[in-house]
């Protein structure tokens, strides 16, 4: 006799880091959402999903796992008439773990520990959690099947996932925080597939949605049959339910509410990993409106076309600070793309203050010859006027840098470095290009003025300025920095492949002597494998040059 079906609501929504309170009275309304309207025998919540990931040193305050336990004890005495599983940061006197719990009948029935705690890249785990010595597999029964459950490393191990279909589990659950970056996609799939195929087991797979900081965690969760067929991915960076049916005597997984990825291209989800990570950042941390300053160049024209997306074009405000090196083109076409966008558009020229600088400077300057302080000194007379108008305004100004400026240091510290958030920061300059053109053929006009694209890079901080005046062609630039920041490569390694010796060692220099201008650096969206700030942690002081 074939046994009836399980539906299964997987909640891919976003679970802020440190309102255990929200989260908690949210999980609640949910279960019983999922319990009433969509009849789910199963809810799953992502991992951690009470504290929200990753609350980092929170977890070192009695009083936030205190208040981790209260809520946890509510949830549960809540849960009647369906199964739920929760993320959450469980103590254990001095111990703590990651684990998640097995609610039913208001109680908690099982509470599975993750066994991998990964300690690397991003994450650190292992300064916090401890892995249970016992190791116990988790298995409950919900009408007549057997269910497991893992957390999200151990999938990317054989054991965890062994053991529990040892234990007798058909189907596991798989309650995840897993950050986004390039192509990862296409190794998650790949994963599955192949532990599916390993064990049999059918896996339902739930990836957690927002930004945290510098992190953007995008959904895009799956189910994967037993025959090891993995179903299309859940839209990335969207909030949804997902809803299936599993036939436990053939180990597949129906959809029954489920909203695919329409596009799965890299420029298209990196675009949505940044305007998503730009929106939450603001908004969790109080800021309903932005602060763009509009050069006229592919930056901050990028930056001002996420903003929009991000947060409303009557939330962003666009500033023009022309100088006397700024060209005519470039104060046409800042004023041309807010005009596309819809943006209100203010014009600040900086030749007043930025003389009164001069002035003030002119004595314990003299006998000097003008060289880059004076560059630098119109990029922080703009950075204290865009610092003013968000003080006095309201909002948060965004910095306009990417990840080749930031890695050589083509940024000026308290100048176009100023501001709260830098939504490309982890993109480097040809990237930037490509998603600009990838904008314009999605918005059925161009966002981006063509020109913009079109023209060469210039700060324009001093007559006929070009960027590549001071830097290799951004081709090679970026290749070389890919190589040495994001695969880690050596000087050697990176001469090897073809690349001119000079060029090489100059390029490395530039990025070991601007090390200190990153720790200042505003936070921005992780989108690659390698990107500044809590991944990528070099020493200042250091003397290693190879």
């Amino acid at each position: 006799m074939a046994r009836p079906p399980l539906r299964i609501a997987m909640a891919q929504f976003d679970f802020p880091v440190g309102s255990v309170a929200f989260n908690a009275d949210r999980m609640v309304t949910m279960i019983a959402e999922a319990r009433d309207e969509y009849s789910a025998d199963i809810v799953l919540f992502p991992e951690l999903a009470l504290s929200g990931y990753p609350p980092e040193d929170l977890l070192m305050r009695p009083s936030f796992l205190a208040d981790c336990d209260a809520a946890m004890a509510r949830i549960a005495q809540t849960t009647r008439g369906i199964v739920a599983v929760v993320g959450w940061p469980q103590s254990a006197g001095s111990v703590l773990y990651n684990a998640a719990s097995v609610l039913r009948d208001g109680a908690i029935a099982q509470t599975y520990r993750k066994r991998e705690l990964p300690n690397y890249n991003v994450f650190d785990e292992r300064r916090y959690f401890e892995v249970d010595p016992d190791r116990d597999a988790c298995m409950f029964e919900v009408k007549g099947v057997p269910v497991g459950l893992v957390i999200c490393e151990d999938l990317w191990f054989t054991e965890p996932l062994a053991d529990t279909v040892a234990l007798g589990a058909e189907l596991v659950l798989v309650p995840n925080a897993s950050p986004f970056e390039h192509d990862k996609h296409a190794q998650r799939d790949y994963l599955i597939e192949r532990r599916v195929r390993e064990t049999g087991v059918a896996l339902a797979y739930l990836n957690v949605v927002g930004g945290q900081d510098a992190l953007v965690f995008d959904g895009a969760s799956v189910v994967a049959d037993g025959s090891g067929e993995v179903h299309p991915a859940a839209a990335a960076f969207t909030e949804q339910w997902l809803v299936v049916d599993y036939a436990p005597d053939a180990r597949a997984f129906t959809p029954v509410l489920w909203i695919d990825e329409g596009d799965e291209g890299r420029d298209a989800l990196a675009w949505r990993a940044v305007v998503r990570g730009t929106r939450d950042y603001c908004f969790k941390n109080g800021f309903a409106k932005a602060w763009v300053g509009l050069s006229g160049g592919i930056d901050s024209a990028v930056v001002l076309a996420m903003a929009v997306d991000a947060l409303g074009a009557d939330n962003v405000t666009a500033v023009r600070m022309p100088s006397r090196y700024t060209a005519g083109l470039s104060n046409d076409l800042a004023a041309e793309q807010c005009a596309a966008l819809g943006v209100a558009f203010l014009d600040l020229p900086i030749e007043k203050p930025f003389q009164g600088f001069l002035d003030a400077l002119a004595g314990a300057f003299e006998g000097c010859e003008p060289d880059v302080t004076e560059e630098n000194l119109q990029s922080r007379t703009r950075g204290a006027l865009m610092m003013a108008l968000a003080n006095k305004r309201g909002g948060l100004l965004l910095t306009t840098g990417n990840k080749s400026e930031y890695a050589v240091g083509y940024a000026t510290i308290y100048g176009d470095m100023c501001g709260g958030y830098a939504p490309i920061k982890d993109l480097y300059k040809t990237e930037v290009f490509a998603l600009a053109r990838w904008r314009n053929t999605v918005s059925g006009a161009a966002v981006i003025p063509e020109a913009v694209i079109a023209r060469p890079p210039s700060a324009e901080l001093r007559d006929n300025q070009k960027d590549s005046d001071s830097l290799p062609p951004y081709d090679v630039l970026d290749a070389i920095l890919y190589r040495h920041v994001d695969q880690e490569q050596s000087r050697a390694e990176i001469a090897a492949a073809g690349f001119d010796a000079d060029t090489v060692d100059r390029v490395l220099k530039l990025v070991r002597i601007s090390e200190w201008k990153r720790h200042q650096a505003a936070p921005g969206p992780k989108v690659s494998r390698r990107a500044f700030g809590r991944e990528r942690r070099y020493p200042i002081t250091n003397g290693y040059e190879a």
